[in-house]
């Protein structure tokens, strides 16, 4: 028997199709499957000591960060972060994580990173007091 070779149009040489929707579909959930382990190899970064959460963490957090002053105090289980002296509204979510009401798109390992994404969507721009505040 002659073997079939591709032509221009995508088929055979006795009209069936090279790639069909099957084929195709399994191609990708082939490339998926290989893409996700090789995600999930990755090494994922680590907290540094200080922010870590959990037993030894540190309460108490002071930093500049873009010419911003960021102070954070953790004040019977709920943090108090201040960005120039103004309050920053954190959130916690249910996976442990932290967002700010300015920057609440994204989600961040600890509270300080939070004030700091917090700190570059402002941009040049101060903290408004939260309704209810004067």
């Amino acid at each position: 028997m002659k073997p079939q070779l591709p032509l221009a149009t995508g088929r055979t040489t006795t009209g069936r199709a090279l790639l069909t929707r099957r084929s195709a579909g399994l191609v990708l959930l082939g490339a998926l499957s290989a893409t996700a382990a090789v995600l999930r190899m990755r090494p994922r970064p680590q907290p540094s000591a200080p922010q870590a959460a959990g037993a030894g963490a540190a309460e108490v957090f002071e930093e500049m960060y873009r010419g911003r002053r960021i102070t954070g105090s953790r004040a019977a289980g709920a943090w108090q972060v201040m960005v120039d002296g103004r309050p920053l509204h954190l959130m916690r979510r249910a996976d442990g994580s932290y967002l700010s009401m300015v920057d609440h798109y994204d989600s961040y390992a600890t509270p300080l990173a939070a004030a700091r994404g917090a700190v570059a969507e402002l941009g040049g721009q101060q903290l408004r007091p939260h309704v209810g505040e004067v």
